[in-house]
């Protein structure tokens, strides 16, 4: 789960972070209603999406005057903001945060996140804050700082000093930064957090350490533990479809494909994806209606695979251990029927019951394509579907 920028700035003050005063706004007179609190002379106008890159698609403006902060919140509200992180559709922007200026000194970057490979957090750094970090990893890898956190010591004085002595920090700023680096990573770890991004960390000419962005990213599993966090959630900012499969229990991710797919496990799920994209195809969707589906979850999720205007066939794959195959053959035909199916539906079924579920299909009249195996059932989804172009 993300969170917009000025909550994340909220609950990082909260563990010490230092982070410039501001107030969100939904509307061009609430803007000026914070603006004129926070007294100026600069203030900084920023969109707030779930998405970087802001400042290049113009949603984020420094200002001199309440009437400028007037009319940029005016122009923002409202706007589709296009960034590298949107794609071409964008988002649209429903609230501004209106923030002190500061004069800056040096932009740096840091971020935390969970390192797969070494099943550590690990802290990412950079002097070239500012900049999209994929750029500088890829052109100046030398340019980029790792240190890995053990979970069962926690981070150490030396940690936070190496990241700070790495961007070139000396004195009381680089004490400053290790004060800072200290409080994000108990900030990450009491928050389960699963990505915490500053960028830019800013030194400023006054030698203070400042977060003057932050992203924050959460382990959706671990939100049973923070219901504050949890009200943060904006639902504008997150996929309809996958909001509605949650409602359901379903594990639905959206993807840019056209072959949508039900299966039931996790792996298998994978295995269904990478055999589609083997065959020709392009998966739609990762949708795992797990081991204890019900007729009524297999007929969401099927629901759910269909609002995606870009699915031009399904590929059904189920393998019955908890899961029954007749279960998951009512729920394919009761979902078939209420939606009015009107594109190639292949369906693979082994394990539990799987006699019985292929005659509930066999039997419903409607144009089921039965599949032997799941090297047989991609084949067919692809080739279906490039028919029915």
């Amino acid at each position: 789960m993300n969170i917009h920028e000025y909550q994340a700035k909220s609950l990082l003050a909260k563990f010490g972070a230092p982070v410039l005063k501001g107030g969100v706004a939904y509307t061009a007179q609430e803007a000026v209603d914070v603006a004129k609190d926070l007294g100026g002379p600069v203030w900084v106008v920023k969109a707030q999406i779930h998405a970087g890159g802001r400042g290049k698609g113009g949603g984020v403006k420094v200002v001199k005057s309440i009437e400028e902060v007037k009319e940029k919140a005016s122009e923002m509200l409202g706007m589709t903001l296009v960034t590298h992180q949107t794609g071409p559709e964008g988002k649209e922007v429903k609230r501004v945060y209106i923030e002190d200026g500061c004069a800056i000194a040096d932009e740096l970057y840091l971020s935390l996140l969970v390192d797969r490979a070494s099943s550590r957090v690990a802290i990412i750094a950079s002097a070239e804050g500012g900049m999209d970090i994929e750029e500088v990893a890829a052109k100046t890898p030398e340019k980029i700082i790792t240190v890995t956190i053990d979970p069962a010591t926690g981070l150490s004085g030396f940690h936070a000093r190496k990241v700070a002595y790495g961007l070139g920090l000396e004195g009381k700023v680089a004490s400053k930064a290790v004060k800072v680096i200290q409080s994000l990573y108990n900030a990450f770890t009491a928050l389960d957090c699963s990505l915490l991004e500053i960028n830019p960390l800013v030194v400023t000419e006054e030698d203070e350490v400042v977060l003057l962005d932050a992203k924050m990213s959460f382990d959706s599993n671990a939100l049973f533990r923070h219901k504050d966090v949890l009200e943060l959630r904006d639902p504008d900012e997150e996929d309809p479809k996958e909001l509605e499969a949650a409602k359901h229990e379903l594990n639905y991710i959206s993807l840019d494909g056209n072959i949508g797919c039900m299966v039931n496990g996790a792996g298998l799920a994978m295995a269904t994806m990478d055999i589609i994209k083997l065959s020709g195809g392009e998966p739609a969707n990762f949708l795992d209606v797990g081991g204890g589906a019900t007729k009524e979850r297999v007929t969401e999720a099927f629901k759910i695979i269909l609002s995606d205007p870009n699915v031009e066939g399904i590929l059904v794959n189920i393998f019955g251990g908890i899961m029954r195959c007749d279960v998951i053959a009512e729920g394919v035909v009761a979902a078939a029927r209420e939606v009015s199916l009107n594109v190639p539906l292949v369906v693979r079924l082994e394990g539990t019951n799987v006699e019985l579920g292929k005659k509930i299909m066999a039997e419903s009249g409607l144009p089921i394509i039965a599949a032997d195996d799941l090297g047989d059932a991609a084949v067919k989804i692809v080739q279906a579907v490039k028919e029915a172009q």
